[in-house]
């Protein structure tokens, strides 16, 4: 990415941070997917921060390691090569540009399709501008990712009592699954240090939640990443880049009738650090019908939300600004209807 003059800054965000970069947040829950307890603390995390990060996961550091070192070597490329993979339709090569409604970020991406049903003609010219290792390394990385994230969304059912136990997971295992991944590379931005800003931080990626079921990341071991609480603090994440971190998305938070919560999440660019991450999105299938699971409904319990199809949902969002509460036009009584 080209070096920025404070001019060219000037059209990207910038906050004013509450704590400093270096502060760290010590909160975040940590669940092993192999201790017996699972499937409570999975609940537990999931309503009270819709967010957590997983340890034993059973994915190969190796392919976490080759992955990320596959996805540097793309993103140092030249411009020009970079540029034949894109523009996104929506899956390729973006820059700066965070989907179609004018949200801007210090940021580079790949998007990809994981559904081999989906054949998308700027994914093929990735993998044909690149070494056939780097097509390996990410149906290698995708596919042990994609097996964790079944476990993880049947122990939540587990959780929840549920039943069956892939009432969750067999959305992300049909064929016809719209589920993505991304991997998204912010640039260090040392010419921030020398502008009069001081206590701000330039956005990497805006505030936002992921209108998924679930998405599953690793980053490398640059800070960045921040969630926010409850009470509407913004906390830092620590990073760790042999752990997963899981946030619940809006298709969750609607199938458990609120008691699971979508995290609002950003990421903040750094002075002299690059950052990369890799998201797996898992979503249903385009016709799949979303409302709260009967099963989660207590006696007596209303749904809060009307029912809609994920492609509905998914063209709405498409349609909105990343801090936008997307959810607010699906709430009962709330929601103009949809065409």
């Amino acid at each position: 990415m080209v070096v920025l003059s404070q001019t060219a800054l000037d059209h990207f965000s910038l906050i004013k941070t509450c704590k400093p970069s270096s502060g760290l947040f010590n909160g975040i829950p940590v669940i092993d997917l192999t201790d017996p307890e699972a499937k409570n603390l999975l609940v537990q995390a999931c309503q009270e921060f819709g967010f957590f990060k997983l340890v034993n996961h059973g994915v190969p550091i190796d392919f976490m390691t080759r992955l990320e070192s596959l996805a540097i070597n793309f993103f140092n490329l030249p411009q020009s090569e970079k540029d034949k993979a894109g523009p996104p339709d929506p899956f390729g090569y973006g820059n700066k540009r965070i989907g179609p409604n004018g949200d801007i970020g210090w940021i580079e991406y790949l998007l990809l399709n994981t559904n081999p049903q989906i054949t998308s003609q700027t994914t093929l010219s990735i993998f044909k501008e690149n070494p056939q290792i780097f097509r390996s390394a990410v149906e290698d990385y995708i596919l042990a990712v994609k097996k964790m994230a079944y476990e993880v969304l049947e122990l939540m059912a587990d959780g929840l009592g549920i039943k069956p136990r892939n009432v969750l997971s067999r959305m992300l295992k049909d064929d016809k699954s719209d589920s993505c991944f991304r991997l998204n590379y912010y640039p260090p931005c040392p010419e921030l240090q020398l502008q009069p800003l001081s206590g701000r931080n330039l956005v990497g990626f805006g505030e936002h939640t992921d209108p998924q079921i679930i998405s599953v990341l690793r980053s490398n071991n640059t800070t960045g990443l921040q969630i926010c609480l409850r009470d509407g603090t913004w906390v830092s994440v620590p990073p760790d880049q042999t752990s997963f971190f899981i946030n619940v998305g809006d298709a969750l938070q609607v199938m458990t009738n609120g008691r699971f919560k979508s995290v609002k999440h950003r990421v903040l660019a750094d002075t002299m650090r690059s950052r990369i991450s890799m998201i797996y999105f898992g979503g249903p299938p385009l016709s799949e019908k979303i409302a709260p699971l009967p099963s989660v409904l207590r006696e007596g319990e209303e749904s809060l939300y009307e029912q809609f199809t994920w492609c509905e949902y998914k063209r709405s969002a498409y349609k909105s600004r990343l801090a936008d509460y997307r959810l607010g036009l699906f709430e009962k009584n709330c929601r103009p209807s949809i065409v």
